[in-house]
């Protein structure tokens, strides 16, 4: 079994590249922005006031309180450990907090340690500039069905798309990909998201890092080489 961690910006594509790697070696991704997401926006925790409160600080475009975080991905983890399976993430761990040990709970890195063995884990980085970000959640689209995300507006044959092409369901924009929101988080992942990388270093992880200018498949290839 093996562990995948995928770091990059907002849009950068990361988890795009999780899914592919997921779908080629049966793993299991864990998008961890999404899987909080299916929890903040769930109608069952409208009254529960940590839920609400998560939520607002979501939708804001700031990361999530860590120690909630850590409690909610790290019993997830677990849980996959506990079946046997891979796990690729897109982003997660996103701050030191979550990263290692806090008190009782083992960090995100310790339990995929403990799990798979610092051998079989392997971190990537996927590089764009802040334009390039900008501009790609600018025109993202996702589906409002199947989530599935779409890249810009508009089909190989010029047309605009309205609809999405995998269920047929309407596309829409994400909530947090306006750009007054995608400045707080880039901020976000400047200031509490890399650090991990130069701590993972000292950790003694390489770091591979990916251009992530290239057409999708293209990156998929290069990660595929330095997975090798």
């Amino acid at each position: 079994m093996i562990a995948v961690i995928i770091y990059g910006p907002p849009g950068s594509g990361k988890g795009t590249q999780a899914q592919l790697l997921a779908e080629k070696f049966d793993l299991i991704h864990l998008d961890s922005g999404r899987y909080l997401r299916e929890i903040l926006y769930n109608p069952k925790f409208k009254k529960n006031k940590i839920i609400q409160r998560e939520r607002k600080i979501n939708e804001a475009g700031k990361l999530n309180t860590p120690s909630w975080v850590l409690k909610i991905i790290g019993e997830r983890v677990e849980k996959i450990g506990k079946l046997n399976k891979g796990i690729v993430f897109s982003g997660s761990p996103r701050t030191l907090y979550e990263t290692v040990s806090v008190q009782k709970r083992k960090g995100i890195i310790e339990l995929l340690e403990k799990i798979y063995k610092k051998k079989n884990i392997f971190i990537f980085k996927i590089n764009v500039s802040e334009e390039q970000t900008i501009k790609r959640n600018g025109n993202r689209l996702v589906c409002s069905v199947c989530r599935n995300p779409v890249l810009g507006q508009k089909s190989i044959i010029g047309c605009k798309l309205s609809k999405c092409p995998l269920c047929g369901a309407k596309l829409e924009h994400r909530f947090d990909d306006k750009k007054e929101v995608i400045s707080i988080r880039l901020k976000e992942y400047r200031e509490r998201t890399l650090p991990i990388i130069l701590f993972l270093k000292k950790r003694g992880y390489k770091i591979a890092e990916i251009d992530g200018s290239p057409l999708p498949y293209k990156i998929h290839n290069n990660i595929l080489t330095k997975l090798k």
